[in-house]
């Protein structure tokens, strides 16, 4: 029987960075994982220039049923502490959008990083390998019994570093909590998260002929602490909603809710169509071209029923104000999303309320972590989620050396 100190159930980026960190602390680690290639949500990520991190990062940019959990782990292991590790490596990078950092070349350098930090430490990798069943030791003697494919491992210490839900195709399964079920845990049901919203096909059908067209919005569903508002693109598709904004608001909405959606965030529709009508003989079409999109325009003046070429003196107040209405309180409700096919991340996953927020320990299972994906932390897009990778991984490896030295 093969025997270590710790074994990593899945090689994405918690798994690999936990157990580089832990071998590197002097633990003799195995890293298991079912797929053929490690880290494929890295290699995808970002179109392929992987949105490592981002340069401000606080727990009000994740979601959780125990928002105060994640603190910890962010704050022993921050976002400087992984740009330093990136640098030290010398992978150049640049940042694209609010604090959001890319490699300049390639996701495989953030890869190579990870399995390098790996080889440093010694860590051992079965890939592929299932692991089939896992069984405590008995009472008298602590760690677990590993039944898998390549054969029988027996570990002191065992972290789940299994992923979420999102994107089948790549190897995503729900092993991960079915085995925090088996050992006794809570479940904090898991659903899509980072994904594009759809709606009813007779609704959309106005809005469909304006897909591919992309703009600024902001975007709220919700209220209170539930609640989530953002500014970012919106972009129309054929079936719905997407972009950054509708990604962001994804993680906030749930079934049955409006989307309330400003259209031209930066202007006072109302005041400038107003001033208008009294100092401007233009076509209402053209006016409402210079605020907007011409497609958008021409679609909202459609919608209302009010002819693009009617010029401005003759348009009606409450025609106007109601125009104006419509663009900068568009509320819509989704009727669901893509689903797991398209979705970034997970939201919901292992209660983190049964978990130590200093090690991600397992509260009713001596020995046994849960970090990444798999626990019921969900960060805003732009380098949140990864950010959460490194940080859980990094307050379990410790923990796990510190503990065991």
């Amino acid at each position: 029987m093969h025997s270590f100190d710790l074994v990593v159930v899945g090689a994405g980026a918690a798994g690999l960075f936990c157990a580089g960190m832990a071998g590197q602390g002097g633990q003799r680690v195995l890293l298991i994982d079912h797929a053929e290639r490690v880290a494929e949500k890295i290699r995808i990520s970002g179109g392929g220039r992987c949105n490592f991190t981002n340069r401000d990062v606080g727990p009000n940019n994740f979601l959780s049923d125990n928002p105060a959990f994640c603190r910890s782990a962010l704050a022993r292991y921050s976002s400087q502490d992984f740009i330093a590790l990136v640098q030290k490596h010398g992978i150049a990078f640049h940042e694209k959008h609010k604090g959001q950092l890319f490699c300049d070349d390639s996701s495989e350098q953030i890869i190579r990083l990870l399995l390098n930090e790996c080889e440093v430490g010694g860590v051992e990798r079965w890939q592929p390998c299932t692991v089939l069943d896992v069984q405590q030791q008995s009472e008298q003697k602590e760690g677990f019994i590993i039944e898998t494919s390549r054969g029988q491992v027996l570990a002191r210490r065992l972290v789940i570093a299994s992923g979420g839900l999102s994107i089948p195709k790549i190897g995503a399964s729900d092993w991960g909590l079915r085995l925090a079920k088996r050992f006794g845990h809570k479940i904090v049901e898991p659903r899509p998260a980072l994904v594009p919203l759809t709606f009813d096909a007779e609704a959309w059908a106005p809005f469909s002929a304006l897909s591919g067209l992309s703009l600024p919005v902001t975007v709220s569903t919700g209220k209170g602490k539930s609640g989530g508002r953002f500014l970012e693109d919106l972009l129309f598709t054929h079936r719905g909603l997407s972009g950054p904004a509708i990604l962001q608001i994804s993680s906030f909405w749930t079934e049955g809710q409006a989307l309330q959606i400003n259209l031209a965030p930066d202007a006072d529709l109302q005041e400038q169509l107003k001033a208008a009508k009294s100092d401007s003989r233009r076509q209402v079409g053209n006016l409402l071209a210079t605020m907007l999109p011409q497609r958008l325009a021409q679609a909202w003046l459609e919608r209302l029923g009010l002819p693009s070429n009617r010029a401005m003196p003759e348009c009606k107040d409450k025609d106007l104000q109601n125009l104006a209405k419509q663009l900068q309180a568009w509320s819509l409700t989704p009727n669901g999303s893509e689903g797991w096919r398209k979705a970034e991340v997970m939201r919901g996953g292992v209660d983190t309320r049964e978990l130590s927020s200093q090690s991600l320990e397992s509260k009713r299972v001596p020995g046994l972590h849960f970090i990444g994906e798999v626990v019921d932390v969900t960060g805003w897009l732009g380098g949140y989620n990864f950010q959460w990778a490194w940080s859980s991984a990094a307050a379990c490896a410790r923990s796990i050396c510190e503990t065991m030295e």
